[in-house]
């Protein structure tokens, strides 16, 4: 079992910088690759980014390359999002999540969530 809580959600402007995290729970952090997803109103939860267990490899959404970065300290039991340049259609609940699948890119490859934080982009 693993509990995940983010933070580091609010508001900033177009062309800022924003940093997530995301504190895991349990002694298997380590175990599990993990994700950032991200839901804006009215859309399905899209796959942001994923780093595998020992956080050597990254995967990302194209809209995202080149601006967003994830990264995990698993001596601290915590996954990270750095996102620059950010755009207003970034704007989006956020929600880390966490996975036995090694480079998973969709919701059912997820098995434990965080309750998501709000990152709103203003132009």
């Amino acid at each position: 079992q693993v509990q995940l809580v983010e933070s580091g959600g609010g508001s900033v402007q177009a062309g800022g910088p924003l940093r997530l995290s995301c504190q895991a729970s349990g002694r298997t952090f380590s175990s599990y690759a993990m994700g950032w997803f991200r839901q804006a109103p009215g859309k399905e939860r899209d796959f942001v980014a994923g780093v595998t267990q020992g956080g050597l490899n990254t995967h990302y959404t194209d809209s995202v390359k080149g601006r967003f970065t994830i990264s995990r300290v698993n001596a601290k039991n915590t996954v990270y999002l750095q996102m620059n340049s950010l755009k207003p259609e970034d704007t989006a609940v956020y929600y880390c999540a966490a996975s036995t699948v090694r480079r998973g890119t969709s919701t059912n490859e997820y098995d434990y969530w965080g309750q998501g934080t709000q990152v709103t982009v203003s132009s």
